[in-house]
């Protein structure tokens, strides 16, 4: 298996008189759904059914959801942690911050060393653009 990737060209706004560069996009070529995991999973090594795992997947999804939004850190084994950050306009004094000052919470994913090291070794191949 490979990571596809396609060329864009980019101009160099800091400097419009050169050349404009190529670059990668990873691009995909597909997509798997919670019920296709669901399916990969059970037709593993388990003897766990689809609807079983589709169960837990699902019960997992709600519980990262609820546990960010408490402000926990959720570790997923080897897949990685999330974690919620901010982003906000600042104020001049810490008394004069208030929580309008908050203008987006966004989940953060943070990959795991196995990812990592999947990603490290990872082949490439290059796509037609479309």
């Amino acid at each position: 298996m490979a990571i596809h990737y396609r060329l864009i060209s980019k101009n160099n706004l800091q400097h419009p008189e050169a050349p404009p560069k190529f670059y990668a996009l990873a691009k995909s070529v597909g997509e798997l759904t919670l019920a296709d995991l669901a399916d990969k999973i059970s037709n593993g090594s388990t003897t766990v059914s689809d609807t079983d795992v589709l169960a837990v997947l699902n019960e997992a999804a709600k519980l990262v959801e609820s546990e960010l939004v408490a402000g926990n850190i959720v570790r997923f084994g080897r897949l990685g942690s999330f974690s919620i950050t901010l982003a906000s306009e600042g104020a001049a004094t810490e008394t004069a911050f208030s929580v309008k000052h908050i203008k987006a919470a966004k989940v953060r994913f943070k990959a795991g060393d196995k990812l990592l090291t999947a990603l490290a070794t990872a082949k490439f191949k290059k796509v037609q653009a479309s």
